[in-house]
């Protein structure tokens, strides 16, 4: 891919992370300290972007600068993983995050006996399989049990929990998040 290719598609992909995260054009000149009519001429193609530009809106955006501008990739193509310890889970992104829907592994530690649920909400839905063990899915005041090579998928804004159903081995899943469920899983609101 020749660097006007790579260039000419970054307007796109800017306007595209700027959407996926819900930011008008003045919450984001607020936040990477571009003004609006700058980043509505880089959106659309109107203008190159520069380095500073591009490196404060990867900022915004938590992706590397390499992935906001679509350039190609060389060397190495396995995914260097990273756990993220939150909420006593272990968060293991399966993928170069790309602004969309996002994989981790996600570790349950063996459960206590008598813990109560712990309810979120959050725009979007939620997929996920588990790998090993047993997870309990409650879904408002109904309590599911899904074992090894089960799968579920839910509305998100329905209040919703998620388990380990043993107390002695650890519980594993796949699962897949859109943006507002990664906010909700890996990070504090």
């Amino acid at each position: 891919m020749e660097d006007d290719d790579v260039l000419e598609g970054v307007g796109a992909r800017l306007r595209g992370f700027r959407q996926t995260l819900g930011l008008s054009l003045a919450e984001l000149a607020n936040r990477s300290g571009i003004s609006a009519s700058t980043i509505s001429r880089l959106e659309r193609g109107l203008v190159r972007p520069g380095l500073e530009q591009l490196l404060a809106l990867a900022r915004v955006y938590g992706v590397p600068l390499d992935e906001l501008v679509a350039a190609p990739r060389v060397g190495d193509p396995r995914v260097h993983l990273k756990a993220v310890r939150k909420h006593g889970l272990t968060f293991i992104p399966l993928g170069v995050h790309a602004g969309g829907l996002q994989a981790f592994k996600v570790i349950y530690p063996p459960a206590p006996k008598a813990r109560p649920p712990r309810y979120n909400t959050h725009p979007g839905r939620e997929w996920f399989y588990v790998l090993d063990g047993a997870v309990h899915l409650a879904l408002a005041d109904q309590r599911t049990l899904l074992k090894a090579g089960e799968a579920a998928e839910f509305a998100t804004m329905t209040p919703h929990w998620i388990a380990n159903a043993r107390d002695d081995r650890p519980a594993e899943i796949i699962a897949i998040y859109g943006h507002q469920g990664e906010r909700i899983h890996l990070t504090d609101v």
